[in-house]
């Protein structure tokens, strides 16, 4: 097994910008002052959010991709389930209908969530969730939900933290939304550093979980390829990576060539034939869905823009906008109903469409799956999130572009091997 080089080295945390610096929005208001856990608050359209987790930072530690909205009201008692109300942001029944998913999929599979600490609300928080959207109940009890610590065990888990908690309920409750019928697998990281992190990986699979959500992740460094083959390499395994909140520029582990990278967009009613219009989700010149080149993983076989002679990060995308978020419970360090935005609801997303769409044959790489089916997503075409050279990396377009990859779930068939 790869031992981190941890105190050698440096996460890089320039994510690689070329050309002037990246587009800002003009709907951003002036940075707040730092909110209560030290976080700066963006503003986008009357919408305000922080984010949940610590920012980017030196060495091994990865942050968290969820932001919290600080602006909405809710119309729903914060505490519990609320009949004939409806929490703000987008619900399960939102979210198939803009991806044209099946209702009630799922059974069969295990999906695996991994995270760093602990979040002692978490199935309770879950189990609110569920009964608000009359989705069938996921507890320790009934089989369907476990949470273990990154060594498997079910007692001795990591120290609570409500940051990491909140990213916990994003990512448990977008699973429910999307395959409610599936087992759910809460792997904690004992710390948030990649070698923990990546230890929880191999521990979700090791429990047998076939789809593998990754929330997080960090500046690239040279011992990214050494982590590729200790922790991401499971053929047959379907992992989604976020591909970043920090705007153009490439993070890892989403820039694995094994995983499947996990763009963000703005999703929005309208009156087409679809019903949903998307577009590249941007705040500012520091805050948006992540895109770009990977300075050290190498090209998959299956990637074929010519733009980046390595990796090349997204491959799919789903919602991310803060603006346009997904409702969410969490009472550990939150107070109830709650919307978040972020890729760290993009990439549970896609992992529990990779579900609904089944397991992935034997030594697969379901990465590439997209970009056999091109057809089968719905192509995002405007919209970017910074400058760069050749555009099609930061800004979108016909076809394959950085910030939102070949599109987002148009049903399930480019999801399947």
């Amino acid at each position: 097994m790869f031992s981190s080089p941890t105190s050698a080295r440096v996460r890089q945390l320039a994510f690689a910008l070329t050309g002037t610096a990246a587009l800002a929005v003009s709907s951003l208001a002036a940075a707040a002052p730092a909110s209560a856990t030290g976080n700066t608050v963006y503003t986008k359209g009357g919408t305000s959010w922080v984010r949940s987790c610590e920012t980017l930072a030196a060495g091994d530690t990865m942050a968290c991709h969820a932001l919290k909205v600080t602006s909405t009201v809710q119309h729903v008692s914060p505490l519990g389930v609320t009949p004939n109300a409806t929490p703000s942001g987008f619900g399960p029944s939102d979210l198939l209908s803009a991806y044209k998913l099946p209702a009630n999929g799922g059974a069969g599979q295990t999906i695996a969530i991994v995270d760093a600490y602990n979040d002692p609300n978490a199935e309770s928080d879950m189990a609110v969730y569920r009964a608000q959207y009359g989705l069938p109940a996921c507890t320790t009890a009934n089989g369907c939900f476990k949470k273990v610590s990154q060594t498997g065990s079910t007692t001795n888990l990591p120290a609570n933290n409500s940051g990491w908690a909140g990213e916990i309920s994003l990512d448990l409750d977008m699973v429910s939304a999307i395959a409610p019928n599936a087992k759910i697998i809460l792997v904690e990281a004992k710390t948030a550093s990649m070698t923990n992190l990546g230890t929880a990986v191999n521990e979700a699979v090791k429990l047998g979980a076939k789809f593998v959500s990754n929330s997080y992740g960090g500046g690239e460094s040279s011992a990214d390829t050494s982590y590729d083959s200790s922790y991401f390499n499971h053929p047959g395994v379907a992992i989604t990576v976020s591909a970043g909140d920090s705007a153009y520029g490439a993070q890892y582990p989403a820039a694995s060539k094994y995983v499947t990278s996990v763009g963000g967009t703005a999703l929005k009613r309208d009156s087409s034939a679809r019903g949903w219009s998307e577009s590249v989700w941007s705040t500012s010149s520091t805050e948006g869905t992540g895109s770009g080149c990977s300075a050290f993983d190498a090209k998959p076989t299956w990637q074929k823009d010519t733009g980046c002679a390595k990796r090349t990060i997204s491959d799919v995308s789903a919602v991310a906008d803060p603006a346009t978020g997904v409702a969410v419970y969490q009472t550990y360090g939150g107070s109830g109903w709650a919307v978040y935005g972020g890729t760290s609801a993009s990439a549970p997303i896609i992992a529990g469409v990779y579900a609904l769409a089944g397991t992935p044959s034997a030594g697969s790489v379901p990465a590439s799956f997209a970009y056999s089916h091109t057809s089968a997503l719905n192509d995002v075409t405007s919209g970017s999130n910074g400058s760069c050279s050749p555009s099609y990396l930061c800004t979108a377009g016909a076809g394959y572009d950085g910030p939102t990859g070949l599109g987002t779930p148009n049903g399930l068939a480019a999801f399947t091997g």
